[in-house]
């Protein structure tokens, strides 16, 4: 069996089309320098939202909103979305989206500031799905944090986990791609959840919390 898996990965990235809404938010990302989430990853993380009748989700690093509209479609009707990040003009963006996507205000609450501030303040096991996709600097303490905001069962989702494709090279050790390294095995050994590393998009680890 062939090992290249180039034409398989862009057949599943195009699976689900993206619409002109998310094609908004894509292009706002991209004025604002922001790495959004691919077309692939965000339909997974829709479909854990769903599958996991996700009400109150946390999203650490909104962007410009393009995995806020895909975990928000994916969530219950009357679900509520935490979407932090420092920087107000992204959460603006998001906001932009979100409105244009039909999205009432009541089920987006944006905090303007950093995580490693604002998590520590949300309510233990109270949340169905934790997004992680800010600072891969600081995604140690995210993953701490994720996992203590988790209800039993509630899923840890990491975007951009193989950091382009930086992950499985020996020879690459710059500071983000030790980081990542460190918090896959981690979760990987981690008695309190179930782990899955997923090749969508830029790579998205998942951990469920037992």
């Amino acid at each position: 069996m062939s090992t290249d898996k180039s034409a398989s990965w862009a057949f599943s990235e195009d699976f689900l089309p993206s619409d002109d809404v998310l094609l908004r938010a894509t292009d706002r990302a991209a004025q604002l320098g922001c790495t959004p989430v691919s077309t692939g990853t965000g339909a997974l993380l829709q479909l854990l939202a769903s599958a996991l009748r996700a009400s109150t989700v946390v999203e650490i690093g909104t962007g410009a909103g393009v995995s806020g509209l895909w975990l928000l479609r994916g969530m219950t009707p009357d679900g509520v979305l935490t979407s932090i990040d420092s920087e107000a003009e992204h959460q603006r963006a998001a906001k932009q989206a979100f409105t244009e996507d039909g999205v009432r205000p009541t089920r987006a609450r944006t905090i303007t500031g950093r995580a490693l501030d604002v998590l520590p303040r949300l309510t233990d096991g109270a949340y169905d799905l934790v997004l992680a996709d800010g600072d891969p600097l600081e995604l140690p303490e995210h993953v701490r944090q994720g996992l203590r905001l988790l209800r039993p069962g509630g899923v840890l989702a990491i975007a951009h986990a193989l950091h382009h494709d930086r992950l499985p090279d020996p020879a690459r050790r710059d500071e983000v791609t030790t980081t990542l390294r460190e918090v896959v095995r981690g979760l990987r050994d981690d008695e309190r959840v179930m782990p899955a590393l997923v090749p969508s998009g830029d790579g998205l680890l998942l951990a469920s919390r037992r």
